[in-house]
């Protein structure tokens, strides 16, 4: 394993290449679940500097990244090389969920260069990266990369963002250990 300064020019090409990543979080103290979750779709992930990462959340079945980033900050992601040589890339590090209802959300989405469909995103997770490791991933599968899915997309397609809000308030208000999600009532987004 080495650690890195900075996410520099070829883990930035290495990160930006890779059409999928895994984002990890747990919860406060010596209870709860850790959350690993896979990640996806061109245009949803953004290097915004040598230690700032960015990606869309969209709506989901649950919000713990959400939940465990408004308790503790603390995130992991990991990008693997399911093709080509082989290589993890993990960033380690300090994220904050920025909400469709906030008024910083327009400026961070306004970052991404060529986001998808961005009905359906609920929030910007900003990660401030301390740590930019890589390692071997010699154990990692050769995988063929066949094309993004369009099923979340078309999903939130038919939502107003009046069933998205009621969505937040009624599916995403609780992570699977009870910790709350969003620290108020989610509002739709205006506009």
């Amino acid at each position: 394993m080495k650690v890195h300064e900075r996410i520099d020019g070829r883990l930035r090409d290495f990160i930006e290449a890779q059409p999928m990543f895994f984002v990890a979080t747990a919860p406060s103290g010596p209870d709860g679940h850790v959350n690993v979750s896979p990640k996806g779709m061109g245009g949803t992930f953004v290097v915004l500097g040598d230690h700032r990462v960015a990606y869309l959340d969209y709506h989901g079945s649950g919000a713990e990244t959400i939940a465990h980033l408004t308790e503790n900050g603390r995130i992991t992601l990991m990008f693997c090389a399911f093709q080509g040589p082989p290589n993890i890339v993990r960033l380690h590090g300090r994220g904050v969920a920025v909400p469709v209802t906030s008024s910083s959300y327009a400026d961070l989405l306004a970052l991404f260069p060529s986001p998808p469909d961005t009905h359906g995103v609920r929030s910007v997770i900003d990660v401030t990266v301390d740590r930019v490791s890589d390692s071997c991933g010699y154990a990692v599968p050769l995988m063929s990369y066949e094309g993004d899915r369009d099923l979340l997309i078309r999903s939130h397609s038919r939502r107003t963002e009046e069933d998205l809000a009621d969505y937040r308030r009624v599916k995403n208000a609780h992570s699977i250990d009870g910790h709350p999600v969003f620290a108020e009532p989610v509002a739709p987004q205006a506009g």
